[in-house]
């Protein structure tokens, strides 16, 4: 009998489960599609009981295919690694009361626009964050003001049903990008709870990410009593899946969004967030990018291609976009300049302007943003190491060290998520694990020519401003 632990790791677009062995070995994996719909121009929603269903979906296939194998598996815990911000609301019974409000959804900027200067104020005290619509407590406001409901981020929704909804919980790196939770104090911060008139009684109790999050009841192909003992957010669990610890390190997610992260000592209260807490706290320094992989797809859907691979193998027949930039700020710009107001554009185009010049530009903008956020970052940044479904693309790999001028370490797995919050789980059932140190990367060296990487950055620059509203 082999024993696992089952990583569910629930995304925007897609659930995957992976059960994983106490060496970090992946026994099987599967994945469920997750559908998203936008009703309005900048409302982005899932259906809260078809994300559960996906969730359900995954396990059960990864299950099925390790019973196929040749040695037994025995599940002995649960770990969650969730999609941040993005808000679920439901009653007592546990049925959901309206759609899931995605990280991507803008449907309060107005009314977070409206806020006085003193909120934000106390939300970068408090949080180290910014009053922004990607966060949750604005979402969770209009929720309540259509429901008595409780409220919470995808990992409390997710805790609510696989514990046959006996538990109200949620994760502190989680309630971290709330709005809402005191990242001095880890606790729910009854100033910022009167600030966006959000009721404590509507919101989970916050643990520590391997403080346990009760046992399994009532789940399809799940015994029942089964522990969930670690809960990171997906880009936390990343940063932890890397080995991603020390000053100098940061890494890049490339999802639908992108995150970069890299730890500091302590709190700042400033795009800081926290990243898990276990018996300390771990902080890190945070960007957001709010369209990366969505840029990919919208650019493979405006060329006629079928997919994002057959994107970059176009892109990858020109050696350059030829003056073409891509700013894809089709719900505004993310870190570092966070302006909503923002919109996108191609510009640079010419008579000799191609399919593939469009292509390569897009390629060009996912690496763009992340060097924004870098740019930002203090200190040296020795490398970055990346993740997320993009990364199978060489040509964007190399394209992003070109830019930063530093090498790009890729994780050889897609499942870094699901193997970081894994891997605190089995931290915390008392193994000893370290296989981060023991993974091997795709290495990305960066070209010499710093003179075109300084063009390049310029001509990017120059687009950005162009599209501004807000001052920068």
């Amino acid at each position: 009998m082999v024993q696992a632990v089952l990583a569910v790791d629930q995304g925007t677009t897609n659930s995957k489960a992976a059960l994983v062995t106490a060496a970090g070995h992946v026994l099987a994996t599967a994945s469920a599609p997750v559908g998203l719909s936008t009703p309005r121009p900048g409302w982005v929603e899932q259906d809260a009981t078809d994300l559960w269903q996906s969730v359900l979906t995954a396990i059960t296939t990864c299950l099925t295919t390790a019973s196929s194998s040749s040695a037994a598996v025995e599940v002995v815990a649960v770990a969650l690694s969730t999609q941040r911000e993005s808000v679920v609301g439901w009653d007592r019974s546990g049925e959901p009361v309206g759609p899931v409000l995605g990280w991507q959804d803008v449907r309060t900027a107005e009314w977070c626009a409206q806020l006085p200067s003193s909120v934000d104020d106390l939300v970068r005290r408090r949080t180290g964050l910014r009053v922004d619509a990607m966060f949750s407590a604005p979402k969770m406001r209009w929720l309540l003001d259509r429901s008595d409901a409780y409220v919470g981020t995808v990992d409390a929704w997710l805790i609510h049903r696989l514990t046959g909804c006996q538990e109200h919980l949620t994760e502190a790196g989680n309630a971290s990008r709330t709005l809402l939770y005191d990242t001095l104090e880890l606790d729910w911060s009854t100033e910022l709870l009167e600030a966006f008139n959000v009721p404590l009684a509507a919101l989970p109790d916050v643990r520590p990410s391997n403080a346990g999050f009760g046992v399994t009841k009532d789940v399809p192909g799940l015994a029942d009593g089964i522990p969930i003992v670690a809960v990171l957010a997906d880009s936390h669990a990343a940063m932890y899946g890397q080995g991603c610890t020390q000053a100098g390190m940061a890494k890049a997610t490339y999802g639908t969004g992108s995150s970069v992260m890299t730890p500091v000592d302590g709190f700042v209260p400033s795009g800081c967030t926290l990243a898990w807490l276990t018996d300390r706290p771990m902080y890190a320094l945070e960007g957001n990018i709010v369209s990366s992989g969505a840029a990919l797809a919208w650019t493979a859907d405006l060329l006629g291609l079928p997919n994002v691979g057959a994107l970059t193998a176009l892109a990858a027949t020109v050696p350059s976009a030829e003056g073409v930039v891509l700013v894809p700020a089709f719900a505004g710009l993310g870190a570092p300049h966070w302006d909503r107001e923002a919109r996108a554009a191609l510009t640079g185009m010419s008579s000799s302007t191609t399919r593939a010049h469009i292509a390569r530009a897009a390629v060009d903008a996912v690496a763009h943003q992340i060097c924004d956020i870098t740019d930002t970052i203090p200190g040296t940044l020795s490398s970055l190491r990346a993740d997320g479904g993009a990364t199978v693309s060489a040509l964007l790999m190399q394209t992003q060290a070109d830019l930063l001028g530093h090498p790009v370490e890729a994780a050889d797995i897609p499942e870094i998520s699901a193997l970081g919050v894994a891997e605190l789980a089995w931290t915390t059932l008392g193994e000893t694990t370290g296989w981060a140190g023991k993974r091997s990367f795709r290495t990305f060296e960066p070209e010499p020519d710093a003179g075109d990487r300084g063009r390049r950055r310029a001509e990017w620059a120059q687009a950005v401003a162009s599209v501004r509203v807000r001052p920068a």
